[in-house]
């Protein structure tokens, strides 16, 4: 029942969390309704023009040419139809049907500039039109400019003359097509002509010979009314559709504020999303369904031919992708659009100046998208980004002298001027000074009373609710060499294809050689260099981690790379480095020291020991954060896989100066979190430099032994395998001191069994443990070389016969220290069933002996 409640409690806030999603998937569906709605007028107002164009061709002008008013109805309809027909055959050239008829634009702000312009001229020909006649007028153009402020704000005769001809000329400068003025011809002609045909008197009865000419008129009147009529609510729906239009900033606004769009880039793409959605509504059937959103709106603009809509395209991409509502949805849009992806990575490559911008939004992008994509179904795409690594920053590196040879230097680019042109004159810059200082006070009084004080803050509210927000700031990692490692780094960890791809163009060196970040760029900031060290690392320790034979290849190729491991060397010995930059770089360390000729190169340069066993050892487990508790663990394990199979690197570490090491091994075996890396240490250095241990480190491992043997009762796994590894040697290392805590500890019956019970558990040995068989037939050699009797004790338990289970089914991973994947890293001298042999023949030699001492 609980489990029901849980399930279904989960179930509940996974569906509230969808639904919430759902809401706030969509920032762009009041715009969306706001488009469709003024779309449909204009398209009902478009099906009533082309059905009046009909009937009046067909019906008016084709039935009755011969008796229509030529003074009125025949010139009303043939105004139309022309006005018609000029719409009609327009609307197939995009451009020429948005100048003249679209609701779209029909209205459009003037803003500052053209208000100024139109108050000023028509003000300033008032001004002069008074003074007119008087030859005497000549006054400074400064003075001409405070009189035409003071004009328009002061009471005078003139006063609303000159609004009638501002008013006048703002409606006409708001014009941004012919829609409005084409509306207003069709409902003033519709009201004329309906309003003749209801002025017109009623005809006479005719004689019999004038009838004819009644049949021809017949139904004319009727006619003209609802071809009127059909103008008439054309012109009316174009109208109503343009004032509508009008208040289109209230969902852009909306869009801007709640789509996160900022700045003016922000605005421009909504006012091009506008008129994108606008666009698709006007298109294909009214009722069918049109696939707008802010997504499709931005792959459309990104596969455009035009620079500018791919401007416009990428930065809405990465503003979708920043959206956590829509962040899914746009991945997964994206990675199924190969054509979009290969635009977006062919951007990459832009490498003009004036293409910097884009090319910055479509490395942000890629950085987001590459997390989910393989690159190998677009070919070319590592050397795109590889060209983003390419900086002009680079230290210019000294040639050998064999090597140097005459070469001409490259000149440096000119240093690009802003242009000296403005988009506002100083005369308009001075005016609108004028104005606004003119207009708005310096300073507010000081005896404001409450509710004006509360006006002003609903106001200021007002305006903040309706203000666009400001563009994100720059941060350094608006910087292309930062977003090229960006990419690379979530390719990696995405597949081991990208793995491949990025081994193939020489990324690795160049990776490598931001290690050095002190050393590599001369004109970069220090964030900037931190950041490219750090994630060279991370790159760089993802491709060193890859297991199988695509690893061991990985590997192989950083070693390559003849500064790799004095790079390394360098961040771990310097103490001003993060724990961060430390941690990468001992991780990278662990993975390199898998080959044993390279654990023995790493070895040879004592400085990375040094710094790894004092990142390991000189440090409070207890009072550490999250980065120093990484590093302490990537340093330990890197020390451990160094200790392995490695006699030299063992006798470095236990002579290092100002350390106990098995002392100190010993303590951290009472944490749980670092058992295993001790014990393994412990184990190479009892196995590898048993010669080395003074009498102080015997008694150090004689103190632990109990420790050990508990935990062999009650592990599993990888620990087990190395609690048992270490027990075996401390076994030979300290024969009577183990034999003497097995027997005092009245737990070698319990022990033996728990060995032969895990042998036979582990018939087919795993990749975490591959050597757990091995050990527990080691220890079984050593316990019967120390003393026969032991053989005994696992002829009690059926150890013969476990024993012949392992002969009967050997593995090739049994033969490695390491399994990697599927491959196996670093083999033993000695085969498994060799081992098993000379157990056998220990337990054959104390049986035959036990049978004779019975004869």
């Amino acid at each position: 029942m609980a489990n029901a409640t849980g399930g279904k409690h989960s179930v509940q806030i996974r569906g509230e969390q969808v639904e919430a999603a759902g809401k706030m998937a969509t920032p762009e569906k009041w715009l969306n309704r706001f488009v469709r709605v003024v779309a449909l007028i204009e398209r009902t107002g478009n099906a009533l023009g082309t059905l009046a164009f009909t009937w009046a061709t067909v019906i008016l002008l084709g039935g009755y040419p011969t008796v229509l008013d030529s003074k009125k109805d025949y010139r009303f309809i043939t105004v139309i139809v022309f006005l018609e027909a000029t719409r009609m055959f327009t609307r197939d050239n995009r451009l020429d049907y948005q100048l003249f008829f679209r609701s779209r634009g029909a209205f459009r702000l003037l803003g500052w500039n053209g208000l100024l312009i139109v108050i000023v001229y028509f003000s300033a020909m008032l001004m002069l039109s008074s003074k007119r006649g008087d030859d005497s007028f000549s006054v400074p153009l400064p003075v001409v400019i405070v009189a035409i402020v003071m004009l328009v704000f002061t009471f005078s005769d003139e006063l609303p003359l000159s609004i009638v001809y501002d008013v006048s000329v703002l409606l006409l400068l708001s014009f941004g097509n012919f829609q409005i003025p084409a509306a207003t011809v069709r409902v003033v002609l519709a009201l004329a002509g309906i309003l003749h045909q209801k002025d017109e008197p009623k005809k006479e009865v005719k004689p019999d010979c004038e009838k004819k000419d009644d049949n021809d008129s017949k139904n004319l009147k009727a006619s003209l009314i609802i071809f009127y009529g059909m103008v008439l609510g054309q012109g009316i729906l174009y109208i109503v559709a343009c004032l509508l239009e009008v208040f289109s900033f209230i969902p852009r606004k909306y869009l801007i504020r709640h789509g996160g769009l900022g700045g003016q880039m922000g605005v421009e793409n909504v006012n091009l999303y506008y008129a994108y959605a606008f666009e698709k509504c006007m298109e294909g059937a009214v009722l069918a369904p049109k696939k707008i959103s802010l997504i499709t709106f931005a792959m459309d603009s990104l596969n455009s031919d035009s620079s500018r809509k791919k401007l416009y395209g990428v930065q809405m991409l990465h503003k979708l992708l920043k959206m956590e509502q829509l962040r899914t949805k746009t991945i997964t849009k994206l990675t199924n659009d190969t054509k979009t992806v290969a635009s977006l990575f062919d951007m990459l490559d832009w490498t003009s100046d004036r293409d910097s911008e884009i090319r910055l939004f479509a490395a942000k992008v890629t950085a987001e998208l590459a997390g989910s994509l393989r690159v190998v179904q677009i070919p070319g795409t590592t050397q795109l980004v590889a060209s983003l690594l390419d900086t002009d920053h680079q230290q210019t590196t000294r040639d050998h002298f064999l090597f140097i040879d005459s070469q001409v230097g490259r000149e440096d680019s000119p240093i690009q001027q802003d242009g000296m042109g403005q988009q506002n004159s100083p005369v308009l810059k001075y005016l609108k000074q004028m104005v606004i200082y003119c207009l708005i006070p310096v300073d507010e009084p000081s005896n404001v009373d409450e509710q004006n004080s509360c006006m002003v803050r609903c106001w200021k509210q007002i305006t903040k609710c309706w203000s666009v927000p400001e563009e994100e700031p720059s941060t350094d990692q608006d910087f292309l060499p930062v977003q090229g490692l960006i990419i690379l780094e979530r390719l990696a960890n995405f597949d081991l294809g990208n793995c491949m791809e990025i081994s193939r163009t020489g990324l690795i060196s160049k990776m490598i050689d931001f290690t050095s970040y002190r050393n590599h760029m001369i004109s970069t900031n220090e964030a900037h260099q931190i950041m490219l060290a750090s994630l060279s690392l991370r790159v760089l320790r993802r491709l060193a981690s890859t297991e199988g034979k695509l690893g061991v290849t990985l590997r192989q190729q950083i070693l390559e790379h003849t500064f790799i491991l004095s790079n390394l060397a360098e961040i771990m010995d310097d103490n001003g480095n993060s724990h961060e930059l430390k941690q990468l770089a001992a991780e990278i360390l662990k993975n390199l020291a898998m080959d044993r000729n390279t654990s023995a190169d790493i070895g040879h340069i004592r400085v990375i020991i040094s710094s790894l066993m004092r990142a390991f050892l000189s440090q409070d487990p207890s009072s550490s954060t999250n980065s120093n508790h990484l590093l302490w663990k990537n340093a330990g394990q890197a020390l451990a896989m160094l200790a392995m199979e490695s006699r030299d690197n063992c006798l470095v570490m236990l002579m290092e100066q100002g350390y106990v090491f098995i002392r100190q091994l010993t303590t951290m075996m009472q944490d749980d979190r670092f058992k295993c890396i001790a014990a393994s240490l412990l184990w190479n250095m009892c196995e590898h430099a048993q010669s080395e241990l003074s009498n102080s480190d015997l008694k150090e491992l004689s103190y632990i032994l109990r420790e050990v043997l508990e935990g062999i009762m009650d592990a599993e796994g990888a620990e087990l395998e190395v609690l048992i590894g270490l027990s075996s040697q401390i076994c030979q290392v300290i024969p009577e001191d183990f034999a003497r805590e097995v027997e005092h500890g009245q737990i070698k019956e319990k022990f033996i069994k728990r060995l032969v019970e895990v042998l036979n558990a582990h018939m087919k040995p795993s990749v975490h443990c591959p050597r757990i068989r091995r050990v527990i037939v080691q220890h079984a050699i050593y316990l019967m070389e120390f003393n026969s009797r032991y053989a005994n004790d696992f002829h009690k338990c059926w150890m013969v016969e476990a024993l012949s289970m392992v002969e009967r089914t050997p593995s090739r991973a049994e033969n490695y220290r390491l399994l990697s994947g599927d491959t196996g890293l670093m083999e033993h001298n000695t085969p498994l069933t060799a081992l098993v042999a000379r157990a056998k023949e220990l337990m054959g030699r104390e049986w035959v002996r036990g049978i004779s001492s019975v004869t």
